[in-house]
């Protein structure tokens, strides 16, 4: 199967290689231009929870090379999800299903407004904690499950296949019939950590070791869980704190995606992640004090930040 990946950064990478080992043709599309071109040269290597290994895939900076593919993958951060979306739209032909795998809220309306919506699939990768250590080489400390869904729910033969062809290249993954639950289960638990990570410049499990700490990341979460919960979300579970350990505690050694790019003096996505708590509650006649100030003082350190310097496009947890 021909397969491309838009947004080859440390999830995308980690999706190509696996792919890639399992006998797939791979595209990688990126506009970090030395990741492409490492990658080309040398391979691109997976170290982690699946092994050691270098795969050789195709990566371009320009999606127009690419032709049309067997299936579209998007695993770019949400708010380049339009752009991703347009360049989809040369690498498909009438039939090819589009996956997009994201953190945070916005993404599934950004896609459908360019992809039609029958078109679209939906996936929630969590338990991974991936980041690039180099140019060409990505590193996972997880392999939980990729939870697989269709657009307008239910289930279908392409769900399943799709499910199947993950389940061949190495990872676990299952079908859902209602993925709007686990794309707000997920995104609980990125708010729970992303901005108070990187507020604190601590990995996930010093988070949940530092009592002050997981006042803060837990009290991210329950905002948005009681959000969602008043938006008619059917959540799996009752005690969200205890989803919420329990989810951070299987990748102690995870930075979120938010923590990497300060630590490259690079904007985050903090506005699609610990920023729609606030947001979506207002809506709904709620308040998100501990996401607002969350949001406040990412926004501060991203204040003195210059321009975006070139990179992958990360995401994780």
């Amino acid at each position: 199967m021909k397969i491309g990946i838009i947004g080859v950064g440390a999830m995308g990478s980690v999706y190509a290689g696996l792919f890639a080992e399992a006998g797939h043709e791979v595209w990688g599309v990126d506009t970090w231009a030395a990741h492409v071109d490492a990658i080309n040269r040398a391979g691109l290597r997976i170290t982690g929870a699946s092994g050691d290994n270098t795969s050789a895939i195709h990566a371009t900076t320009n999606p127009g090379t690419v032709g049309p593919c067997d299936l579209v993958v998007i695993a770019t951060k949400v708010a380049d999800v339009a752009q991703a979306a347009h360049a989809a739209l040369c690498m498909r032909n009438a039939d090819t299903p589009v996956l997009t795998i994201q953190n945070g809220l916005g993404a599934i309306d950004a896609l459908s407004r360019t992809i039609p919506a029958a078109h679209v699939l939906i996936g929630v990768a969590g338990g991974f904690g991936a980041s690039i250590k180099a140019p060409g080489h990505a590193h996972h400390n997880g392999m939980e499950l990729v939870r697989l869904g269709e657009h307008s729910g239910g289930r279908s033969d392409r769900l399943e296949q799709l499910a199947m062809l993950w389940q061949e290249a190495g990872f676990k993954a299952q079908c859902y019939d209602n993925i709007e639950q686990l794309v707000w289960e997920k995104f609980i638990c990125n708010v729970s950590f992303s901005g108070p990570c990187t507020v604190l410049g601590k990995t996930v499990g010093e988070v949940l070791e530092d009592p002050h700490a997981w006042l803060v990341a837990r009290g991210c979460g329950l905002e948005a869980f009681q959000v969602g919960r008043a938006r008619g979300v059917a959540f799996s579970f009752n005690d969200a704190a205890e989803y919420i350990r329990d989810f951070g505690s299987r990748i102690p050694g995870a930075e979120p995606s938010m923590l990497q790019d300060h630590r490259a003096a690079r904007r985050s996505e903090i506005d699609h992640i610990n920023g729609m708590v606030p947001t979506l509650a207002a809506e709904i006649g709620l308040s998100a004090p501990v996401n607002e100030t969350i949001v406040a003082l990412v926004r501060a350190l991203e204040a003195g930040f210059g321009a975006d310097r070139e990179k992958p496009v990360v995401t994780r947890p």
